[in-house]
C-alpha cells in the first residue's frame, strides 16, 4: 500500500482531496487540474450534476431521494472498482510514460468522483433518516 501512496502523491500536488470536505464548494481557481481535456470537461459536467442534485435534495420527495441513494450507492461501487484497477495498473510499473500519465489522470478523476459521490450519498442518507419531504 505504501508504494501506491508514494506514487500517487505527486499527481495530487494541486489538490489535497482529504483536506476538502465538499468539492462542490471549491472556487474555480482551486479546481483539480487534469492533464486530459476529456477529464477537465468530465469534471465540470460532474460538478454541475452534483450541485443540481444537492439543491434538488432539499425539495425532493422521499421516494426520489431513496431511488437516487440506491443508484448512487451502486455507482460508488463502480467508481471504487475502477479506482482500484487504475491503482493496480500504476503499481505494476510496466506502463510507458504516456500510459502512466493517462492512468494517473484517470485515477485522479476516480478519486474526485468518489469524493463527490460519497458527499451526495451522505446528504441523501440524512434526508432519508429525517423522513421529511
Amino acid at each position: 500500500m505504501e508504494i501506491i501512496s508514494n506514487q500517487s502523491s505527486p499527481m495530487e500536488d494541486d489538490l489535497d482531496l482529504e483536506s476538502i470536505e465538499n468539492l462542490l464548494e471549491l472556487e474555480e481557481q482551486n479546481y483539480p487540474k487534469f492533464t486530459l481535456a476529456k477529464n477537465k470537461a468530465r469534471f465540470l459536467r460532474m460538478l454541475t450534476w452534483y450541485r443540481s442534485k444537492e439543491e434538488w435534495i432539499d425539495v425532493a420527495p422521499l421516494a426520489g431521494v431513496s431511488k437516487l441513494f440506491k443508484h448512487q450507492s451502486k455507482e460508488l461501487e463502480t467508481i471504487r472498482a475502477n479506482k482500484l484497477d487504475y491503482e493496480m495498473e500504476i503499481e505494476t510499473g510496466t506502463l510507458t510514460p504516456s500510459q502512466r500519465s493517462y492512468k494517473k489522470d484517470e485515477l485522479k478523476m476516480c478519486r474526485v468522483h468518489e469524493k463527490m459521490a460519497v458527499h451526495l450519498i451522505t446528504r441523501l442518507q440524512k434526508k432519508i433518516k429525517s423522513g421529511r419531504r
